[in-house]
């Protein structure tokens, strides 16, 4: 990303601390028509090597099946309960008791987010959203708490107006009488502001003027990224001119030291006709980039060097979803914990499971044509030099005895010969890269560390995605917002046209 280096030095003077813990989390819905149990969810979490998750709500089945695993969890005040939550410090307080309290230290609980996206969702709540704030710090400082548990409400970036450029930001003002009190409360707890940033639905929005190379944190050459007039900061992608938007409106409110967390961001890998770029392969893109920007500790124009920890939308296609098709593909596994696709996370360190290129398998595609799957084996086990002799009656991989069975073999281990390079696995279209381990009976595939099917076996997902949504996510526009909306697509248009 191209920056003017005095003016971040600049910038970074800002009293926004860095996080050197910024960490990639993952939201979990449960608008599954056969949500897996606790114990599986908790199961697939520890196989993924995903130490930091968001829920919904606070589940008493699944935090007990959290306990003494380590992983971080973030518990949600339902927007069904703000309303009594808001109107009584005696209620707060009993649901900290029984949501936080029985359960802390055990599960390991380091955040409480009060509803969800309140604003746009439940307007008629918002009234009492500071007063839930307050009510339930109060109650995390009665039972000594506060320090470990920060308490905060994820907001939709759609309030922040005028976003581009970022130094012209501010929140629609028609929410000031209660930003300014929570940005207060989030001041004086050393909380942080949560913020939902779908850069799918800005793209989706502008009608072709935002890029999609530029929504999906793909390199842009530097005359191809927005530049901020007003501070000449460079923009290569819309996740960060959102986060900066964020804090340019926080500072228009006189408020410069909180710090952002982004509580969803994601893309969906499945949609309608009408959403011809809600694809596998865009949301591999996202996802892989997204993840690789946070634990690079990259940070934004405003702030470079300063990650945003960030939880991604999310942990399993919600096939529940009201909506369209691209609602219930936002996840990153199906309900039986296999990947809707395998992250491209190399160099990015241990996340999602360990670098996932060093767990998975190449085999041949079911429904594929069984003659070019023959010419696909003939050519493993001539040309390709693989040792195709445990194919032969008798030995280990011989059952069972079809050409599908036999060309997964072959093109495995031709695969891992070429030390799974890029286009090591594909044979003309017949074969398929994937997380399951196909190896069966006494016939052991090379990389095989469990039985097969196994959670061991599952790796992280990455670039091909079917999609779900849990939280609220959509965009709500209307009145004031719509035109903004407006506003902020004509600048988009001044930008990239």
């Amino acid at each position: 990303m191209a920056v003017l280096i005095l003016l971040l030095l600049l910038f970074a003077a800002s009293a926004v601390a860095a996080d050197e813990d910024a960490f990639i989390g993952v939201n979990i819905g449960t608008d599954l028509s056969d949500m897996p149990h606790p114990t599986q969810v908790v199961a697939l979490l520890k196989a993924q090597q995903i130490r930091h998750i968001r829920l919904y709500n606070a589940d008493r089945a699944m935090l007990l099946a959290l306990a003494n695993t380590g992983i971080q969890v973030m518990v949600s005040v339902p927007n069904e309960q703000l309303l009594g939550i808001g109107q009584s410090n005696s209620t707060a307080a009993n649901w900290i008791s029984h949501n936080v309290v029985a359960h802390y230290p055990a599960t390991n609980i380091t955040a409480i987010s009060i509803g969800s996206e309140v604003l746009t969702t439940i307007p008629n709540a918002a009234t009492v959203l500071v007063n839930a704030l307050k009510f339930i710090h109060s109650a995390l400082v009665a039972s000594n708490l506060d320090r470990q548990i920060k308490v905060s409400t994820p907001i939709s970036s759609s309030i922040i107006l005028d976003s581009f450029p970022p130094s012209q930001a501010f929140f629609n003002r028609s929410w000031n009488p209660v930003l300014v009190p929570m940005l207060n409360f989030l001041q004086s707890t050393g909380s942080y502001l949560m913020l939902n940033i779908y850069p799918y639905y800005d793209y989706m929005q502008s009608n072709g003027v935002i890029p999609l190379d530029y929504s999906l944190f793909k390199p842009l050459p530097p005359n191809k990224e927005a530049v901020d007039a007003n501070t000449l900061l460079h923009y290569s992608n819309v996740f960060d001119a959102m986060v900066d938007a964020a804090y340019f409106a926080m500072g228009f409110l006189n408020f410069t030291n909180i710090p952002v967390m982004v509580t969803e961001s994601g893309w969906p890998s499945k949609g309608d006709s009408n959403e011809p770029d809600a694809t596998s392969e865009n949301a591999n893109t996202y996802n892989s980039n997204l993840i690789r920007h946070v634990l690079n500790k990259t940070g934004t124009p405003k702030h470079p060097g300063i990650a945003v920890s960030t939880y991604i939308y999310e942990l399993y296609n919600e096939d529940m979803k009201p909506g369209p098709v691209s609602e219930k593909n936002w996840g990153l596994f199906d309900a039986n914990g296999a990947p809707i696709y395998i992250l491209h996370l190399t160099g990015s360190g241990m996340v999602l499971a360990n670098d996932t290129t060093n767990q998975t398998y190449c085999t041949a595609r079911d429904g594929a044509d069984p003659k070019m799957l023959q010419a696909a084996l003939d050519w493993a086990c001539g040309p390709g030099k693989v040792d195709c002799s445990p194919l032969l009656q008798g030995e280990p991989c011989y059952e069972p005895d079809n050409v599908l069975s036999h060309a997964t073999y072959a093109f495995d281990t031709y695969y891992n010969q070429m030390r799974k390079s890029s286009g090591s696995c594909d044979f003309n279209g017949v074969a398929a890269i994937t997380t399951t381990d196909p190896s069966h009976g006494s016939c052991i595939f090379a990389g095989s560390v469990g039985k097969n099917g196994s959670l061991v076996n599952i790796t992280a997902p990455s670039m091909n995605s079917t999609s779900s949504d849990s939280s609220g996510h959509s965009i709500h526009i209307s009145g004031l917002t719509s035109i903004f909306m407006v506003i902020r697509v004509l600048i988009w248009s001044l930008v990239f046209l």
